[in-house]
């Protein structure tokens, strides 16, 4: 992981905060857009079924890890998204990451297990709004029913043909809101995507976690 002053947004040639700032769409918006602040990304691989291992990350993390799948559990510090029975990713604040890294790595020292800072891989971009589900629609084949995929679901899948983890955080903005993560390299092309998708709705861009 670069040093803070050295990191660089993965969208920061399309100007998203000085189109926030303006407030431009924000009076007819159906769709809220924003990239996230960057996070602390951490692929954690182990077995939830050795007691000692969940125990230990449960301490590092404040948090148990999600076993059922496509789902997320929230601690006081740091998120655990379920990625597959042995594979998790942990999102925390940027600031955090190295010292959650060192958590992680005496949690998980002696085990068949491996923790992995990924924080460079993936941008973040929050997609919320009365018409939010719909937009997702348009690109995605997963079931996003609220009965279906309600707020803490995750799931990873494509979206628009990219490769995405989607996260539904809860509701914000009028409508239920989610975080995408997807690859940097790809990041421009969804933020085209996603802002098309949304036009006839009405798209406002938000700054940070707005």
């Amino acid at each position: 992981m670069p040093d803070a002053q050295h990191r660089q947004s993965a969208l920061v040639h399309r100007g998203l905060a000085a189109r926030a700032a303006s407030g431009t769409g924000s009076g007819k918006a159906g769709i809220y857009l924003g990239e996230r602040p960057s996070r602390g990304q951490l692929n954690l691989r182990g077995d939830a079924t050795d007691a000692e291992f969940s125990e230990a990350v449960t301490t590092a993390l404040g948090t148990a890890l999600p076993t059922v799948p496509n789902t997320a559990a929230v601690g006081a510090g740091a998120t655990a998204l379920w990625l597959g029975p042995d594979e998790w990713l942990v999102v925390t604040e940027a600031a955090r990451a190295a010292k959650m890294v060192a958590a992680l790595e005496v949690a998980v020292a002696g085990r068949h297990a491996a923790v992995v800072d990924v924080s460079e891989g993936r941008a973040v971009i929050g997609l919320a709004g009365a018409r939010a589900r719909e937009v997702l629609m348009k690109g995605c084949s997963v079931d996003l029913h609220p009965a279906a995929f309600a707020p803490g679901a995750c799931a990873q899948t494509r979206l628009a043909r990219a490769a995405v983890l989607i996260y539904h955080t809860g509701d914000a903005q009028g409508g239920p809101a989610y975080d995408i993560y997807v690859g940097r390299s790809f990041a421009d092309y969804l933020w085209r995507w996603l802002e098309d998708a949304a036009a006839e709705y009405g798209v406002a861009v938000t700054a940070g976690d707005g």
